[in-house]
């Protein structure tokens, strides 16, 4: 939760003391925390100079966290609710963050787009939604090569900023361990950006008509414009009987990102005071992707051996039994909220694919938080050599997602997509049609096409039209039968 942690005084002072104690100085020194330098390390770069990466790992080491052991133990709660069904994930942001992409402007339409995204699926569909931001942390990328050749030259491949750069040179693409400390200061202040606005009235809920503006018309705005006059003739009524309107000012807001680069996340996982136990401080939630989810790989060692609630991608090749070992590595103890599995399989394969994971999972008596990612089995190359998505395809996944989960008696419970607040194109299709031929003047990503503004709205509703069917469905199964 991004916002002040608010402590009781006096009783309370020693029982629970910030980051930063004797206890809790530097990067954490915790048994096993090391262990995964001993393992197979999946997408590790290659630093350029052994003694810039120990004084970097040695300043991170002791630079404040960027968020608390307290937020993240209410992050774990929600995702809880989540998985019971009584809740609903809403997670999104940049398929890759960019330094220079950490202005206000940006930061600010991003959690635009997440909260009118969060409005219509709780006054839509009734349920309460746990936002998450792929943000202030999501710099690393996998890539499915180590060296990209582009004529006679081979270089290094780009794997975030948080590694090296996009442009195709020598030393653009050198493995500089300093730009973790880039990435840590970026991190920084975007979460202070995000802080501000998630308390101080930008997502005010009686505000809810000026967050489209400047925005073009058409039926995703039109539909939303409509949900806006209910929400806000509903909010008037409550402001005239005298409701209190706290809850209204101000939302949780919690951030996220891939936990690829494993020499940020042990420099920056601390020991917290009240627990004695290891938090990831770079992120609310951390996730492990397809390609680094290895049972007996460092990615999964590691995580196992933090707090932090932690998601796996799960992707078409998943079998029951890989799903199951990762449940015993990763919550041995099913604890509630710990475990979330993204789901990634392609419109084409997910209703193929998915029941027989979810049903062996719940079977064997495990319960994860499951959420589903439409983006990266959906990728496909435009025929002029952009790498795109068309809209329609991620709407038919998450379509089969919640069929899937519906037959199979699981909670679907939440949405994992990569958006901007931008009125970009990169990804085909939407009621404002972006087609090939915007993708010269508009397409930004330097990696994975994005869902714009407009398309993330239109997301929105089909997804509140879902669960608002699954609700129904639900109530209808338990309902008596009356003769």
């Amino acid at each position: 939760m991004l916002g002040c942690m608010m402590y009781d005084t006096a009783e309370n002072t020693q029982a629970i003391e910030p980051f930063g104690t004797n206890l809790s100085q530097g990067a954490a020194d915790y048994p096993g925390l090391d262990e995964w330098r001993d393992l197979d390390v999946k997408q590790a770069p290659q630093w350029y100079d052994e003694q810039i990466f120990n004084d970097t790992f040695n300043e991170l080491s002791h630079v404040p966290p960027l968020v608390f052991a307290g937020e993240v133990d209410v992050l774990r709660e929600r995702l809880a609710q989540a998985a019971s069904g009584n809740a609903f994930v809403l997670q999104g942001g940049d398929c890759a963050e960019t330094f220079a992409g950490a202005t206000a402007n940006k930061i600010s339409s991003r959690i635009r787009t997440i909260l009118q995204m969060a409005v219509v699926l709780t006054y839509g569909a009734s349920v309460p939604v746990v936002k998450m931001g792929r943000m202030a942390g999501q710099f690393a990328k996998p890539r499915s090569s180590n060296m990209e050749t582009r004529g006679d030259v081979t270089l290094p491949s780009f794997r975030g900023e948080i590694v090296n750069g996009f442009d195709f040179t020598e030393e653009s693409r050198r493995h500089d361990p300093r730009r973790m400390m880039q990435a840590y200061h970026t991190s920084a202040s975007t979460l202070n950006l995000i802080r501000a606005f998630t308390t101080g009235g930008f997502a005010d809920l009686r505000t809810v008509h000026s967050w489209n503006k400047g925005f073009m018309s058409n039926p995703a705005y039109a539909r939303f414009d409509e949900l806006a006059a209910e929400i806000d003739r509903a909010v008037r009524f409550m402001a005239a009987a005298g409701a209190d309107f706290d809850a209204l000012r101000t939302v949780e807001f919690f951030s996220a990102h891939e936990a690829l680069l494993l020499d940020y996340e042990r420099a920056l996982t601390r020991v917290d005071s009240r627990t004695g136990l290891p938090y990831i401080t770079s992120s609310h939630f951390v996730w492990i992707g397809e390609r680094t989810r290895q049972v007996d790989g460092a990615h999964v060692d590691y995580l196992s051996r933090i707090r932090n609630p932690i998601g796996v991608k799960l992707g078409p090749t998943t079998t029951v039994d890989e799903a199951m070992e990762l449940v015993e590595k990763l919550d041995p103890n099913r604890e509630p909220g710990r475990l979330t599995f993204i789901i990634r399989m392609g419109a084409d394969t997910i209703r193929e694919k998915l029941p027989t994971i979810m049903e062996g999972v719940k079977a064997a008596g495990a319960t994860p938080l499951w959420i589903n990612d439409p983006m990266h089995g959906n990728t496909i190359t435009a025929a002029n050599g952009y790498k795109t998505r068309r809209l329609e395809d991620i709407m038919n996944e998450v379509r089969g997602f919640f069929e899937v989960a519906q037959a199979t008696g699981t909670h679907p419970g939440g949405l994992h997509i990569e958006l901007t607040g931008d009125d970009v194109a990169e990804c085909l299709g939407g009621s404002v049609e972006v087609d090939e031929s915007a993708f010269d003047e508009r397409y930004e990503t330097l990696v994975d096409p994005r869902l714009n503004h407009q398309q993330s709205l239109e997301l929105a509703f089909l997804v509140a039209e879902a669960l608002s069917a699954q609700a129904n469905a639900d109530s209808t199964a338990t309902s008596p039968t009356t003769k």
